[in-house]
């Protein structure tokens, strides 16, 4: 899967994105996860934010040991939003991602 881009103005309007905790950043980072629950890469790419002022992409990446850390922490935006389906989804990835390797 690809990651989501978004276009910003400039780096100072994706920062007041990530501050206000817009729930389109979180949405990203929890379907990039939830579609590389099997890799075996270290790294993921999540996000790529193109800023129009500086000219420059800067590519948003999550290491695999922290999938479990970032989608308890996204969990509660999914509820406060009552998007309980996404909710069950990150639930059980977590559970996926807490067995232990065989």
């Amino acid at each position: 899967m690809k990651p989501k881009n978004f276009k910003v103005t400039s780096l100072d309007e994706f920062q007041g994105l990530v501050d206000r905790k817009d729930f389109s950043i979180s949405r990203a980072v929890v379907d990039s996860i939830l579609n590389n629950l099997k890799t075996r890469k270290k790294h993921i790419h999540v996000l790529s934010v193109k800023c129009i002022e500086e000219d420059t992409i800067f590519d948003i990446t999550l290491e695999r040991t922290h999938f479990i850390d970032t989608l308890k922490k996204n969990l509660k935006y999914f509820e406060v939003g009552k998007w309980y389906e996404d909710c069950s989804k990150i639930n059980k990835a977590i559970g996926v991602l807490n067995k232990p390797k065989t």
